[in-house]
């Protein structure tokens, strides 16, 4: 298909010139620049972003990264209006005399409301949550520390409606289990994708979790703000930037493996299995310098045979905010990752064998592989904010993940991605946004060969608010290409609304179009671990899709407590759906049989379904109360359902998608009686009722084991802490402490009952 992006170029073009233009009068006799700098009363700190218009005119500004703003006043009597998401509007009458540019710093209050999160995501600006018009869960930064978690999707899962099935991120059901490849789910960084350039997957332990401001969940189709991947949703992580006061914080922790609930699981023996680390940030500004630097060590002996693990993080953030030319600011982010293990992936049977690899330690039969993986990212980047309303920016990432092993599978992929966006805001009611990316991956793999892969694409959104009603339409074009073999360019569109019904209820409806390409080692992964022989596909075709949500969010003041309660109803339809498909028995020299697996087009699918979600806080008594819980209910089925074609590959004869739960509940509630800390958390997954009907028939133990444990299952996590003083905490955490045990795909039996003592400075 013949590329269009010239066109889509020129009309970006010719948008961006149209926007540039300055709105309002000239500079004239009649008028004078007014100048200054918003702060933040309690901090002090700049406040960029901040809106400031002559009330019951259009003339208006916006502050630059450094808070500073000029805006044209008559001469005379007016009054300016200064809002910003999160603090309190406010007004002030101003009368100017003379002709000269007189100065006005303005301090804004924080606002202290019942829903008080601000959120970037939804709309590539930011916004406060009750206003957007999609799902979003938001994750702050303590619940990470306190919960002492080591990689980020270890804290992910404690989001309403979203599950980590062996590292692949699931949202209401929107993907299955697929063997390391092709998420769904598009990881950001700073607004920019991390996956890797071969497999489409999210490496998580490559983020820095020592260096989060916040994590923002899109739930639902996102490909019209952020291209393929984002078919089932979006996690976007926000990294801090130093404040005024300069900032320093460390972690050291040590855990160690409880005994199974059986014992002739426990093949270490009267050894202890340990995990532990250390991790450190500090940031500050050095004059027109901001500087957020972090580092993570980490090991693992693992609970199960082989699966140790060493990783090594260190990361440098900088920014220059330029003094000559006010809004104008640049930098450099980098983050290198090195890890070696060994990697798991079928257990050896149900019984005494659950922790045990299938196959051994034996080179010639294992299906343990041991790897050193280094992972690199640089982004470079430039931003400039002008006075009336206008932003550029500029951002690039280099993303390099180099895996080797002892299994002749290693890869070198590296990803180069580009991104200009333009955003003009007219005042606080309208917001246009347009921009494009391209994104160049090469891979040099035995697992795949060699290839190489391009994107290209173009996107534009504009958000309104009229009053009580918030409106956002959005639209992206995008082409792919892998090798010389083009696909189709796909033009994809978002809409919704959010309207404020009462003074603390907020309805929400919204429908967006998604796609995502086939990856690389989607279409040609050709291995074998064990006895599962994966096969290549270079034919597989994109796949396409449409959500729609109606929701409400309705805050609430009871008493002490203030929060909100969010409902919603939700439908997503999948075509073309990409999923690994068992394709029969396979022979393996010299004298075994394996099945294989390649990845397929399965057909069309639909996922209906509906989410309650109640977080707050407020007091029991004079106790202070953090609590997020949440319900998911799903009904995930092929449209093209034959029970004549999937009794032989499915173990139940009923049309339901593979590798779902119909059922998840997530909680954590947090107490803080004075210097302590006392957190409990509980997670439920309904029974997993269809799998491969060939991890049954082959894998020892799988089909037995699921006939005993039919069942849901629950997990419960306790933490407690003292703040030994201002700056020192001392937290132990138990995870799974009841000592459950239950799988979580096939043959993946999960951990038990494990203790952290965690020791936290912050100065």
């Amino acid at each position: 298909m013949t590329c269009k992006f010239p066109r889509v170029f020129k009309i970006l073009l010719a948008l961006f010139i149209l926007f540039s233009v300055p709105l309002g009068k000239t500079l004239g006799q009649d008028r004078i620049l007014l100048k200054g700098k918003v702060t933040d009363s309690q901090t002090g700190i700049s406040l960029p972003g901040v809106t400031i218009s002559i009330a019951g005119t259009t003339s208006g500004t916006v502050t630059d990264i450094e808070g500073m703003y000029n805006l044209e006043v008559p001469m005379g009597e007016s009054v300016i209006e200064v809002r910003f998401v999160g603090y309190k509007t406010i007004s002030n009458k101003i009368n100017v005399l003379v002709n000269n540019s007189p100065t006005v710093n303005i301090r804004l209050e924080p606002e202290s409301k019942l829903l008080d999160v601000v959120v970037v995501s939804a709309g590539k600006f930011e916004q406060k949550l009750e206003e957007v018009t999609v799902s979003m869960s938001v994750i702050k930064p303590d619940l990470i520390q306190n919960t002492n978690a080591t990689s980020v999707d270890m804290v992910i899962e404690q989001v309403p409606g979203v599950n980590i099935i062996d590292g692949q991120a699931n949202i209401r059901g929107g993907s299955g289990f697929s063997y390391g490849a092709g998420s769904r789910v598009l990881l950001l960084v700073d607004d920019m994708p991390f996956v890797a350039a071969d497999a489409g997957d999210v490496k998580w332990s490559a983020v820095a979790v020592e260096n989060i401001e916040q994590i923002e969940v899109i739930k639902g189709a996102s490909s019209a703000l952020f291209g393929s991947s984002a078919m089932n949703g979006v996690i976007n992580i926000r990294t801090s930037y130093p404040k005024a006061k300069p900032e320093t914080k460390l972690s050291w922790f040590s855990g160690w493996y409880d005994d199974p609930k059986r014992d002739e699981l426990k093949w270490w023996g009267n050894k202890t299995q340990r995990f532990g680390g250390l991790s450190f940030s500090h940031m500050q500004q050095a004059g027109q310098w901001d500087l957020v630097t972090g580092g993570n060590a980490y090991r693992d002996d693992g609970y199960r045979l082989g699966e140790d693990e060493k990783r090594y993080r260190m990361s440098l953030n900088t920014r220059y905010r330029f003094k000559k030319v006010q809004g104008l600011s640049a930098g450099l982010n980098t983050n290198v990752t090195f890890s070696e293990g060994g990697n798991y992936l079928l257990w050896a049977n149900d019984s005494s064998g659950a922790y045990l690899p299938f196959g051994g330690l034996d080179t010639s039969t294992t299906t343990i592989s041991k790897y050193q993986t280094t992972r690199t990212t640089i982004d470079p980047f430039v931003s400039y904010a002008s006075q009336n309303g206008m932003s550029h920016n500029l951002k690039m990432r280099y993303f390099n993940s180099d895996n080797r092993n002892n299994t002749d599978q290693g890869s070198n992929a590296s990803s180069y991605y580009l991104e200009y966006q333009f955003q003009k805001r007219f005042s606080d009611f309208v917001t246009v946004t347009i921009g494009s990316s391209t994104t160049l991956n090469e891979v040099k793999s035995e697992l795949y060969n060699d290839h190489e892969s391009q994107n290209m694409a173009a996107f534009a959104q504009t958000d309104l608010k009229w009053g009580r009603l918030s409106l956002s339409f959005g639209s992206r074009y995008e082409y792919n290409k892998i090798d010389t073999a083009d696909s189709d360019a796909i033009p994809v569109f978002r809409s919704g609304l959010n309207f404020k019904a009462a003074e603390y209820t907020f309805l929400r409806l919204s429908y967006g179009q998604g796609f995502r390409y086939p990856t690389i080692a989607e279409k040609f992964i050709s291995t074998q671990v064990g006895p599962i022989v994966i096969t290549k596909n270079d034919s597989l075709l994109p796949e396409t899709g449409e959500s729609a949500e109606f929701g409400i969010k309705q805050g609430f003041k009871i008493k002490n407590w203030r929060g909100f309660f969010d409902a919603s109803i939700f439908w997503s339809e999948y075509r073309d759906m990409m999923e690994f498909t068992p394709t029969g028995f396979v022979f393996i020299p010299p004298s075994s049989l394996g099945f294989a697996f390649q990845s397929q087009n399965i057909g069309n699918t639909k996922i209906t379904g509906f989410e309650f979600e109640l977080a707050g806080t407020g007091k029991i008594g004079k106790l202070p109360v953090n609590l997020l819980t949440g319900f998911t209910y799903i009904e995930p089925i092929a449209l093209d359902f034959d029970t004549a074609k999937v009794l032989d590959r499915n173990t139940v004869p009923f049309n339901i998608l593979k590798y779902r739960y119909r059922r998840v509940f997530k909680g954590d509630l947090e107490l803080l009686p004075g210097n302590f800390i006392f957190g409990f958390s509980a997670k439920y997954n309904s029974f997993m009722q269809n799998i491969d009907a060939i991890f049954e028939a082959v894998i020892p133990g799988v089909q037995n084991y699921r006939k005993q444990h039919a069942y849901g299952d629950w997990v419960f996590d306790l933490r407690a802490g003292y703040n030994m003083t201002e700056n020192y905490r001392l937290m132990v955490i138990v995870k799974n402490m009841f000592n459950h045990e239950y799988m979580g795909r096939p043959a993946d039996m999960q951990p038990p009952r494990t203790f952290t003592v965690q020791l936290s400075a912050k100065f």
